[in-house]
Formats: structure tokens, sequence, C-alpha cells
């Protein structure tokens, strides 16, 4: 199988409000809009895309319409985490984990978007020891 594009889809009951919120919040232009799908791109970065789907609509198989979006994380990878907590935090959004340094090689905070999705706002960093252990050859972050 060769893949030529991969992106999440959010489904939700309210897709021009969460197509908003990606575009006010972390830079995503439309690329396509109707009122039951929004495809987004990030400005500046064609390889990155995000959609948005109303999960009832017919396009999804009768036993899962109607749901929207759980038990999802998005990673943002980013060169500040700093300025942007600071940002997304002074905009009102929602801070479920503080802004800190882990073991394992990230330093990060979580919001949501209005869905509940999680936003896990990530920049690496190094590990420590017993973490940069765990990674394969060649793939610790420099």
């Amino acid at each position: 199988m060769k893949v030529t594009s991969y992106y999440p889809v959010i489904m939700s009951n309210d897709v021009a409000g969460t197509a908003g919120f990606y575009q006010a919040h972390f830079g995503f232009t439309p690329l396509f809009t109707s009122e039951w799908y929004v495809h987004l791109q990030l400005a500046g970065n064609a390889s990155v895309n995000l959609a948005v789907l109303d999960g009832r609509h017919q396009t999804i198989p009768a036993p899962a319409r109607g749901q929207v979006a759980g038990g999802l994380l998005l990673n943002f990878e980013v060169d500040d985490p700093d300025a942007v907590h600071d940002r997304l935090a002074a905009a009102g959004l929602p801070i479920l984990l503080a802004l800190r340094d882990e073991d394992f090689g990230q330093r990060h905070f979580i919001t949501s978007d209005p869905n509940g999705v999680l936003i896990d706002i990530v920049k690496p960093i190094p590990p420590s020891a017993e973490f940069a252990a765990l990674y394969e050859a060649g793939a610790l972050p420099n």
C-alpha cells in the first residue's frame, strides 16, 4: 500500500465552530467548506492537514453515526511551546496539563478543542538517560 496523504478527521456536531477554532487558534485555512465537512490546511505547510466532519452525515456508517470525537489526542510539534501556551491561555483555552518538561523528552502542555479533543503542544527536548536508552538507534531527537 502506498499512502499518499494522512490526516485526522474530527467528527463533530458543530462543523463550522470546530473548523473556526482551528483557524483562529492554530493557523489553519480552509481548502474546502461545506456545512457537513471542512478540510483545513496549516497556512504555509501543505503537509499538515486536518478535517472536520459532521458525525451525523450519511457518509458515516449507520452504527457510528451521531458519534463525536472522543479518546483522541492531537500532537502539534512546535518551536516555542511557551509562546503558544501563553497565547492560548490568554485566549481563554483550558490548560488541562500545565506546561512542563518530561523525562521522556518533551516540553509540552495540553489543552482541548470545543469537542473535548485533547491537543498536546509539544517540543522535543533531550530525554533523561533512562528514557534515552529506550529509543531505537537513530530515532533519538537532536
